[in-house]
């Protein structure tokens, strides 16, 4: 049945709430972390299989058709565009487009909400009963003034306080072809269709739709809260159109926005803003809590901003772990307070490396404070620019080398601490990256990765496991450094200048270098073209043989090998670490680094292909 469901989106209005914002963007294209929101409603409705769309225009209708032209939908679905010469209204707009919507079921999307709703359960719930309407409502105080049933159908509408439980409109509904019969000619509301038709004895139903995320962008403030709710949802804090250009340095705090067309000029301060296209920020400004397109500055109330506190403290972030960080000010200067739990088996031992790697000169933040009752640390606060967020701005490579080379550099002085230094420190001694952790690893891939993600069993598991055994036991058997074992670049750190830091070092352990080198230059958070990572490698590996002799042997063939047999390792840990994070802790964003993580495993696994066959048959295979 899905063949004969078109879609209708509405697209047409002034965008008055958003001015001056739509001044110069109308609000289907506003973007949404660099796609339009109309972007957005297409994505969703393609992917249940509706190939018929059907759009109506007025304001600033030319930029709208200019933008689908170029988008991926103009050759994958028959998109209709309806002009209107004056503003017909949401009836009045599917009445002028009678002769595409007479002919089945369709769908009416607003093109000013964001949302996740499920479209198959309502286009289901439509086929099934047979309606003439099915709305789609949920509880949303602000909004709330449907007056619905017991047994789900519209009663009718209302503008003021009323005693029995109401619900809102979501903006989305599916119509069967007779409602049509329902709306007149010229400006009308489709509310006006709902209601004539319950008075003629029709019936209006309702699919109520529970934890819904959901956002009318039709001012600054919902469009902010969307945009920043989406930029949470995806496990960032940052996003940097990739066209961006920006001109060191330049200090990011909180949720920040960079749209594509902006300018950023050397010491602007950004917290918790958007910028829009056609802006251009100048040298020194410091913008908060605001959206900014042109020369127009729109401030935001903090709660728009979405950001945690607890009690004068604003959190700044949690990553994979049970861990919380909050940012803090006391006087003139600003720490981070970490809080964690008595089930943080690894608490102690953060905070007495953390004094054991800062006393000895290894680059890792300050400890101020300590409470081992109560579990929590004061630690300097390190700024919000890790490596990560660092590489989402567009730009040159020298610039990407520099920055690696210094962490290389720090990377060095933890590889080669002397043995007289590792013997002060039990917390480094007491964990080896050994036989066992390997098989551990090994192990973490195969659950977490192949069977919760992938859904696959192995039949022929002696194989797979006697080539875990052979590979594990070839690892373990690799000269043993301190190594950081996460050294990922949301663990890398970079201040204002330019300085690197290491932070989530817990995991240390004695265990093979090229672990560290496969987690660093070949990171799935953060992927390197192959003749940088060529040259940052070679880079090591220079320093190494002239300067590692004092602490070790040191052979550059041997360690080629090594590195091999540690990247598919590394490899394989991310996956299982990606879908546990994912499916057992809830944090889903985890999931889109699946597919990087899954590339370098399969293009390493060549490497393997007659040393280990059964695992480069299986990894081919994914």
């Amino acid at each position: 049945m899905i063949d004969k469901v078109n879609c209708f989106i509405l697209s047409a209005g002034l965008g008055t709430r958003m001015k001056p914002i739509t001044e110069y963007i109308p609000k289907p294209l506003l973007p949404i972390l660099g796609k339009p929101a109309i972007d957005h409603i297409l994505e969703q409705v393609s992917s249940v299989g509706i190939k018929k769309i059907g759009i109506n225009l007025h304001y600033k209708g030319n930029l709208i058709e200019q933008w689908l032209s170029k988008s991926l939908y103009f050759d994958s679905l028959e998109i209709n565009l309806f002009f209107e010469d004056e503003l017909l209204g949401t009836g009045g707009a599917l009445k002028n487009a009678k002769s595409f919507l007479k002919d089945g079921y369709f769908l009416v999307y607003n093109s000013d909400i964001i949302s996740d709703l499920d479209i198959e359960k309502l286009l289901n719930f439509h086929l099934a009963g047979g309606f003439l309407v099915s709305l789609a409502i949920h509880d949303h105080q602000q909004f709330n003034n449907l007056l619905v049933s017991d047994d789900g159908f519209l009663i009718k509408v209302i503008d003021k306080e009323y005693a029995n439980k109401l619900y809102a409109f979501t903006g989305v509904a599916i119509y069967s072809p007779d409602f049509l019969d329902f709306l007149k000619e010229g400006y009308s509301s489709v509310i006006d269709g709902w209601l004539k038709a319950i008075s003629k004895g029709a019936k209006v139903s309702c699919l109520i739709y529970e934890d819904l995320k959901w956002f009318d962008i039709g001012t600054p403030y919902s469009y902010a809260s969307a945009v920043f709710r989406t930029l949470k949802d995806s496990g960032e804090s940052l996003y940097v159109h990739p066209h961006v250009i920006c001109k060191e340095p330049i200090y990011l705090q909180g949720c920040v926005v960079i749209e594509n067309d902006t300018e950023l000029a050397k010491n602007t301060y950004l917290k918790n803003c958007i910028l829009l296209p056609h802006t251009h920020i100048k040298e020194g400004m410091v913008i908060e809590n605001s959206i900014v397109i042109k020369d127009y500055l729109i401030k935001l109330p903090k709660e728009v901003c979405n950001s945690v506190t607890k009690k004068d403290m604003i959190l700044v972030g949690e990553g994979g772990s049970d861990r919380k960080y909050y940012r803090f000010k006391k006087a003139d200067e600003t720490f981070i307070f970490m809080e964690t739990n008595k089930e943080d088996g690894d608490f102690k031992r953060q905070v007495e490396l953390t004094k054991f790697f800062f006393n000895i000169g290894i680059p890792v933040p300050e400890l101020i404070e300590v409470n081992y009752e109560n579990y929590f640390a004061v630690f300097e606060d390190l700024g919000d620019i890790s490596l990560y967020k660092w590489l989402k701005f567009n730009r040159p490579d020298e610039e990407v080398e520099e920055i690696y080379k210094k962490v290389l550099d720090s990377l060095f002085l933890l590889h080669t601490l002397s043995p007289e230094n590792i013997s002060k420190c039990l917390f480094i001694k007491e964990r080896v990256f050994d036989y066992e952790h390997l098989r551990w690893e090994s192990r973490y891939f195969l659950e977490r990765f192949l069977r919760d993600v992938r859904k696959i069993f192995i039949n022929d598991i002696e194989a797979i496991d006697f080539e875990f055994h052979r590979l594990a036991l070839t690892i373990d058997s690799y000269k043993k450094v301190v190594i950081h074992r996460d050294l990922q670049s949301q663990n890398i750190m970079i201040s204002k200048d330019k300085q690197v830091k290491f932070i989530d070092y817990q995991g240390v352990r004695m265990g093979p270098m090229a672990y560290d080198l496969a987690s660093l230059l070949w990171d799935p958070y953060s992927c390197l073209k192959d003749s940088i990572r060529d040259k940052l490698l070679k880079y090591y590996l220079d320093r190494l043989s002239k300067e590692a002799s004092d602490y070790f042997e040191f052979d550059e063939r041997d360690f080629h090998e090594e590195l091999i047999f540690c990247r598919i390792h590394r490899h394989m840990q991310a996956l299982g670490a990606f879908s546990f994070l994912s499916k057992v802790k809830g944090k889903k964003f985890f999931l889109k680094y699946i597919p990087e993580a899954l590339r370098l495993l399969k293009d390493d696994s060549k490497l393997l292909k007659s040393s280990f066959p059964a695992l480069y048959n299986l990894i081919s295979k994914l």
